[in-house]
């Protein structure tokens, strides 16, 4: 909620001709979106990201009644302010003026007569005068005080986070990925999408007849992908590993087929991807208003890990940060509480980990915990609790104590905040791509995304480009 501070407005006898009231105000990309929502204005010439008259470019022009609705709130706010009514308005356009625009928007009495007040309006922007005109305002007849009052929140659902990821994978070639057993229409379009985005080269592993009758399901045409013959979901899913394994592919991605079956081929000792580490999962998540990716792990594989499978997974969540242009990712170790308590065994992990951290058992990124979920993302949180360093309040990866304190976090986030999320198994030799039935296109999409941009890391042990750290 924001708060709005006490307002105290002028009564009629108050105000004399040549008062003025000023202020200054920049156009962001918000006020536009908040513009069309309230107005309906469909308008391309006014949305922040469409081309409305074919230049090529965005015009992102703010209409007319978002530039009087500025005047309107220093009527409202200054001259004469709270309780003035409008009656009258003369206007007339200048100069045209965009998102980023600095406008100085100023009002002055010329007259006043039986309770009314006349007033100029001037508002000029970096090319000169944008609007000019006249209003006319009942003024209240005495001074009137409000108090304090609650404003409401407004949050706009972008996900500039995923954006930026999308736009580093222009930069780097299509991972060419196994599909296993995409015998459903859900599962084969998502890979197909993945594929026309330029994000992966899909290799469909399965039975051809059942990936023809799902590509017909779905409406899409196969032409040009490459369909490799398996009688079943094992020897698709150990096909597909092979392959990567062997050279021939970067990355595996879950079709119609078990999570429990694809995860044991990609352990097979034979064919499969087995790495150093313990496989684990990771939700790479964008949360609209928050100022970086967050990292949820583990929500789908570790059901009650120890204190050394949490090593593997706290350090591939950092491995995937960094693949993903975080320079020097921070680790909450997520429980009830930030103190360590013998009665909470996830606190007593969190704060081995910690320490492993601190001599080098864990590399490559910050680790501190135990930490709540709320001083792990919130500095004021954070600071109430006398909570220092780096993490605390700043984290990026969010490190459950199990599956189901993970699962529902990721899905909290999902459903009730309104996050995207990409979801990707880490660990192995290569990265595997799990998806749901219930995940969103955007889902599908980003977690081919991530995949590839963790393939690429894998290859050549740095980011791509165009991932360089964002700000704090």
């Amino acid at each position: 909620m924001g708060k709005a501070g006490s307002l105290t407005g002028r009564g009629f006898d108050e105000i004399a001709v040549g008062d003025r009231a000023e202020r200054v105000h920049t156009i962001t990309v918000n006020d536009l979106i908040f513009y069309s929502h309230a107005a309906d204005d469909l308008n391309p010439l006014h949305l922040p990201e469409l081309d409305g008259d074919g230049d090529g470019r965005p015009e992102a022009i703010a209409p007319l009644s978002y530039l009087t609705g500025l005047v309107s709130g220093l009527i409202g706010s200054d001259l004469p302010g709270p309780g003035a009514r409008e009656l009258n308005w003369t206007t007339e356009i200048g100069a045209p003026v965009c998102i980023g625009d600095a406008l100085r928007v100023g009002l002055e009495v010329t007259s006043k007569s039986e309770g009314r007040l006349t007033l100029a309006a001037l508002m000029e922007g970096p090319s000169g005068v944008a609007l000019s005109g006249q209003v006319v305002v009942a003024a209240p007849e005495r001074p009137r005080r409000f108090e304090p009052y609650e404003l409401p929140d407004l949050l706009v659902r972008r996900h500039p986070h995923f954006e930026r990821l999308l736009a580093a994978c222009d930069g780097i070639d299509p991972a060419r990925t196994t599909v296993v057993w995409p015998h459903s229409a859900d599962s084969l379009a998502g890979a197909l999408a993945a594929g026309r985005r330029g994000l992966i080269t899909p290799v469909l592993v399965g039975q051809r007849k059942a990936i023809e009758a799902a590509a017909a399901e779905a409406g899409e045409t196969l032409s040009g992908v490459e369909i490799v013959e398996a009688a079943d979901p094992r020897s698709a899913a150990l096909e597909a590993c092979r392959r990567v394994r062997q050279g021939s592919a970067d990355s595996v991605m879950k079709g119609h087929v078990h999570t429990d079956t694809l995860l044991r081929a990609v352990l097979d000792r034979a064919d499969g991807l087995r790495g150093e580490r313990r496989l684990s999962h990771v939700f790479v998540m964008d949360v609209p208003g928050e100022p970086h990716l967050l990292f949820v792990t583990d929500a789908a594989v570790n059901i009650a890990p120890d204190l050394a499978a949490k090593a593997d997974i706290v350090q591939n969540a950092i491995d995937l940060a960094r693949a993903l242009g975080i320079t020097l990712p921070k680790a909450a170790i997520l429980s009830a509480v930030e103190t360590v308590n013998p009665a909470l065994p996830s606190t007593l992990d969190a704060a081995a980990l910690s320490k492993m951290s601190e001599r080098g058992q864990i590399k490559g990124g910050l680790v501190d915990g135990p930490l709540a979920m709320d001083n792990a993302v919130d500095l004021e949180a954070a600071r109430i609790k006398g909570l220092k360093g780096e993490v605390a309040g700043r984290a990026e990866i969010l490190v459950a104590p199990n599956l189901e304190a993970g699962n529902m976090l990721a899905k909290e986030l999902t459903f009730v905040a309104r996050a995207e999320s990409a979801g990707v198994v880490v660990g192995a030799r290569a990265p595997v791509i799990l998806t749901s039935r219930a995940d969103s296109e955007m889902a599908r999409l980003m977690s081919c995304a991530v995949a590839a941009l963790h393939a690429q890391w894998l290859k050549t042990g740095a980011p791509a480009p165009g991932l360089a750290d964002p700000a704090p």
